[in-house]
């Protein structure tokens, strides 16, 4: 099921804006990303998140992606395997073969029952067939930085020809650095929770096309600030149409949501 029509003009509309702006690095991306794929309709990070985004009319989602013991790329926020599944401990450190036999829906409800975590490259493929752009956060195991960008980064460069390419983002400095120097023409976004005051250095050693922040952290200053660096901002989570509308006033380029009913495609 493709992204709807209606959310598609909504897009250009907001794009048009967009590129007469004063930032000269490309942003190809939408105002609204489904966090995690299917935001709170769907277990976080898996094939049927994704295809609840779309159903929603969504043209962008944000997921989290590591590697697997033997180097298989899935998708999963935390380091362990707990809250989302029905396995236990690090997940970085279980093979792919045990992994993919893990239940990754049951937890949210038994209509998701049976579940399982997702591979980039499924990922990649439910993408293509619903016209959906990305952004992956890679999400090393700890010890893991450099090794998972760099391997995140050339699964993404391949998997994603002819697509928009996607939007890599990290809070890991040695993650990024790894991307950009295995794959340089994949965007790169720098996350932080909190204000970090050695934004710019941070984010102009890694040639980064946007800053990802937690939107508490931001003002209408802080923005204006950042867009003066040539930064692109995407903001999480908001599930707030109020506060969604006031970042957007300000200036914002990206939000991303939870509350993928409510704030839709065409939310302005």
């Amino acid at each position: 099921m493709a992204a709807s029509a209606r959310g598609v003009a909504t897009f250009l509309r907001f794009n048009a804006r967009e590129t007469s702006g004063m930032s000269k690095k490309q942003w190809p991306y939408p105002p609204i990303v489904a966090h995690r794929g299917g935001g709170k309709l769907a277990p976080e990070n898996t094939l049927a998140a994704i295809d609840t985004g779309a159903r929603y009319g969504h043209l962008m989602i944000e997921f989290d992606a590591k590697l697997s013991a033997d180097a298989h790329i899935f998708l999963l926020h935390d380091d362990t395997l707990d809250r989302t599944s029905n396995g236990w401990g690090v997940a970085g450190e279980l093979p792919w073969d045990k992994l993919s036999q893990l239940d990754a829906g049951g937890w949210f409800s038994d209509v998701f029952q049976g579940e399982k975590l997702a591979r980039l490259d499924e990922v990649a493929a439910r993408c293509r067939q619903h016209g959906m752009m990305a952004n992956i956060e890679i999400k090393p195991t700890t010890g893991t930085d450099a090794e998972t960008g760099r391997a995140i980064a050339q699964a993404a460069a391949a998997l994603w020809q002819g697509q928009t390419l996607p939007l890599l983002s990290s809070f890991s400095f040695e993650a990024l650095e790894a991307a950009m120097q295995a794959e340089p023409q994949l965007p790169r976004g720098l996350l932080s929770h909190s204000w970090d005051t050695a934004w710019k250095a941070k984010t102009r050693a890694l040639d980064c096309t946007s800053i990802h922040l937690n939107h508490k952290v931001l003002t209408e200053a802080r923005v204006a600030e950042l867009k003066e660096a040539d930064l692109h901002i995407l903001v999480y989570t908001v599930n707030s149409p109020d506060r969604a509308r006031t970042l957007l006033k300000w200036g914002v380029d990206a939000i991303c949501t939870d509350s993928i009913d409510i704030i839709g495609p065409d939310f302005r």
